[in-house]
């Protein structure tokens, strides 16, 4: 396994897990992450703009895949706000970053052609045993289903993109990428908000916001970087290391203490699967 491959999944990694503990605190995750979108394309379309002259155009194929992608990552937010909305972090988190890499070594297994051995069998037994004890004692069934469909959100945009940058440069194909999950986003947000005007404003100016959408991407681009190095069953589990800094911070920070010693358990042997996962790839 490459050093390279670790340093950019470890960093990505750290990255997620701070914009995920902004998220959760901002009163309105799915308006932040909605500003933080839009605020991130907008930043970075001059850069790309003048890139894309340089480079070309993405062929169809990659707008097909940016779209299915995009598509899978609103229901990523949605589901993900929706689940903070009703539930810790220190449950919602780990439980949607351990289900999504059994997702993902599936998919690599049965759409991408890579092989599972006994070692990665054995991780797959510890996120699943991690799962369980996240979740116990139930700290609310909604919040745990929507963190499961959250998950299932993420092995599929990780299959796609997977796939997408092994035929499209990974900075460009994010761009694209982010841009139409910016729009989708903004979309949902406006709809929503006409639906129910009574709904709270976050808690994070747009400046921020921007702050925000700089960490989603960079975190977002250095993963794509990884896949374009590394099969998918080796980088989709490694980034699931930052399941611990949450569980501690959403104990720490939060106070979600009720069955803390189960949740920190649950979080490690989450962390372990996901490094049993990457030894054996």
């Amino acid at each position: 396994m490459s050093p390279l491959v670790v340093v950019l999944a470890l960093t990505a990694a750290v990255m997620h897990a701070l914009w995920n503990v902004r998220l959760k605190t901002s009163g309105d995750p799915l308006a932040v992450a909605s500003r933080a979108s839009v605020a991130s394309a907008v930043a970075t379309a001059p850069i790309v703009g003048i890139a894309w002259v340089l480079v070309g155009r993405p062929e169809f194929h990659s707008w097909f895949l940016c779209s299915a992608s995009a598509i899978a990552e609103l229901a990523y937010f949605v589901l993900l706000s929706a689940a903070y909305r009703r539930g810790d972090i220190s449950v919602v988190y780990p439980v949607a970053r351990g289900t999504a890499p059994l997702l993902a070594v599936g998919s690599g297994v049965f759409v991408l052609g890579e092989k599972v051995g006994g070692l990665q069998m054995l991780g797959v037994v510890c996120l699943l045993g991690g799962i369980w004890c996240v979740r116990r004692p139930i700290a609310g069934r909604n919040a745990f289903i929507l963190a499961v469909l959250t998950g299932f959100a993420i092995a599929t945009y990780s299959t796609v993109d997977a796939v997408a940058v092994y035929r499209d440069a990974p900075w460009l194909y994010g761009w694209i990428l982010s841009a139409e999950t910016a729009v989708l986003l903004a979309a949902w947000v406006h709809e929503r908000d006409r639906r129910s005007p009574d709904s709270v404003e976050p808690r994070v100016s747009w400046g921020e916001a921007t702050a925000v959408g700089a960490v989603m991407t960079a975190a977002y681009l250095l993963i794509l970087i990884a896949f374009r190095l590394a099969p998918l069953a080796l980088v989709a589990p490694l980034r699931e290391s930052a399941v611990v800094f949450v569980a501690v911070w959403g104990i720490w920070r939060l106070e979600e203490s009720r069955g803390r010693i189960l949740r920190l358990t649950g979080a490690a042997a989450i962390l372990v699967g996901s490094a049993l996962l990457t030894l054996a790839s």
